[in-house]
């Protein structure tokens, strides 16, 4: 809506926005209440903040220089966010010393994103786009030298467990929520 001729960007957004629309999508109808209630407020949050970006962007800035810069500040914003979001994974990859809650897959996707998208705003010279996404490969970096430094460590503290039969957590609210005989009072 603000620069003609970004038809890579709207194309890979707005793929984005579906498939995140579908994500939210399963994600209420599967949840329990009280989730639902608060994923759907902050959905509708965002929807009534885009649609007052939109509203002023179209109707009271009315040079392409303006509206760039206003949206473009924003989109650095909620994008550096989106690649800041593992910085507490990776504060307790640090502390436990294991990259068990860290998909590797995801942090290698994100490295990935972040250099062609990098590369694609240096050859046109956005920096709307340079800034976060080279912020987020700087991120997915870190996240991947987290994971060489600790999977070792990782596959360690794992062969322990299972050979002491101990049980993580994870294992043990999967088999309490499957079995459905859960009570906190026995």
């Amino acid at each position: 809506m603000v620069h003609a001729h970004s038809i890579l960007v709207v194309t890979i957004n707005g793929s984005g926005c579906v498939i995140e629309l579908i994500f939210i999508t399963l994600f209420l109808i599967y949840s329990d209440g009280k989730k639902r209630l608060k994923v759907f407020l902050w959905l509708l949050l965002e929807l009534v903040l885009m649609a007052a970006l939109i509203f002023v962007t179209l109707t009271q800035v009315h040079t392409l220089k303006k509206r760039s810069e206003i949206v473009g500040t924003i989109c650095i914003l909620c994008n550096i966010m989106m690649y800041a979001s593992p910085l507490s994974i990776m504060k307790l990859v640090i502390k436990t010393k294991s990259v068990e809650y860290m998909p590797f897959y995801i942090s290698l996707a994100s490295f990935g994103n972040g250099v062609a998208w990098t590369t694609y705003a240096l050859i046109r010279f956005d920096p709307f786009i340079t800034i976060p996404n080279g912020l987020g490969t700087l991120l997915s970096v870190a996240q991947l030298i987290l994971y060489a430094t600790y999977y070792k460590s990782t596959q360690r503290q794992i062969t322990a467990r299972n050979a002491n039969k101990d049980v993580n957590l994870t294992q043990v609210m999967v088999a309490n929520i499957g079995s459905q005989q859960f009570k906190p009072n026995n």
